[in-house]
Formats: C-alpha cells, structure tokens, sequence
C-alpha cells in the first residue's frame, strides 16, 4: 500500500534551489568560458536550460548548452519488458567538448546508472576536460561510485519510496515530491507453490 505523497520542494524552494545551484557552478568554475551545461533527458534538460539561463545572468557569457539521449546506454535495456522500452528523444550537443568543463544536469540521483550512462554517451561526442554533475534531488542508495557535484536537496528515503520532479513545462507544476514506501512483492518459493 502506498503512502501519501508530500511535497519536500514547492516552486519557490526549487527556484532558489536552481539559483543556489548556479551559483555553486560559476563559484567553482571561474571564467566560465570553458563551463558548459548537458541536460540529461527529459527532465534534465528543462532543468539544464533554466540553469543556462540563470549562469548566463551571474556571468554575463553566454554558456554552450547541450542535451544529451541516454537509452541506449542504460544497462537495464536487455533487462526490460518488452512494452517497457525506452522513448528516444535526441541528443543536442553542438559544441565542442575538448577544454571544456561539462556539468550534466539531472533531476534525481539514485543508484548513479543514469550518470554513468551519460558519461559513456558524453564521451562519444567528444572528451571534455572535466565532468561535474547538477542534481536536484540526491536519494542515496548508489550501486555506483557516482558522488554529484551539486546537490539542491538530500533526501533520505526508503528503496521502496518513489521522487518525482514535476516541472511547469513538462507537468505543468514545479515540486519535488516523496511517496510513501511500497512494500516489495513476494515471490513463493517452489515448496510453496
């Protein structure tokens, strides 16, 4: 049975959030030049672009900004349902890599397969000199030695808890959102069969 989803971040505090985050990215990458922003679809690339917009407000340069298809670099493909198959959307980095300081940009960290995917996919298009990664919402539970670079909210949660990032343009609302723990199935075993 699930539990009722509350909201951890309402449209003021992500707002805030993406500024502090924008911030943090010119703050640690000075002359902001060589910094450019990949969003990873779908909700990363909203979230890419608004950072765009607010680093190029504190700098003043116009930052190069890119989108970036992972479905074929997950490693859950061969694993999936057959009717569970990934949307394709494509990927736009029209920029050169080389000498640049790429920050992916993602809604929700968990397990850090996505931003592994989004390297090895990156790294077909060219090699950067540095790869940071922009979260909104870090959950924990990593299988992968992934660690962001940016984080706008820690969330511990349950492996059974679900976080949704809405936004306006994909939702129609901005929050960030937990629901409540589902228990896990059951399988019998054979003797119980």
């Amino acid at each position: 049975m699930e539990g009722p989803e509350r909201v951890v971040l309402d449209r003021d505090d992500l707002r805030r959030t993406l500024v502090r985050i924008a911030h943090e990215i010119v703050e640690k990458n000075p002359g902001s030049a060589s910094v450019a922003l990949v969003g990873i679809h779908t909700r990363g690339a909203v979230l890419a672009r608004r950072l765009h917009a607010l680093v190029g407000e504190l700098t003043g340069a116009e930052v190069p900004l890119g989108d970036l298809d992972i479905s074929f670099y997950r490693d859950d493909l061969p694993t999936r349902e057959p009717d569970a198959q990934p949307v394709v959307h494509a990927s736009h980095l029209d920029f050169d890599l080389g000498g640049r300081t790429v920050v992916l940009v993602d809604d929700v960290l968990f397990t850090g397969r996505t931003a592994r995917a989004a390297i090895d996919a990156l790294f077909d298009y060219g090699r950067p000199q540095r790869v940071q990664l922009a979260v909104i919402a870090d959950r924990g539970h990593r299988e992968l030695p992934i660690r962001p670079d940016y984080v706008g909210k820690n969330l511990p949660t349950a492996r059974g808890e679900r976080v949704f990032v809405r936004l306006e343009e994909s939702d129609g609302i901005d929050e960030v959102t937990i629901d409540g723990a589902r228990p896990t199935a059951r399988v019998a075993t054979e003797e119980e069969a």
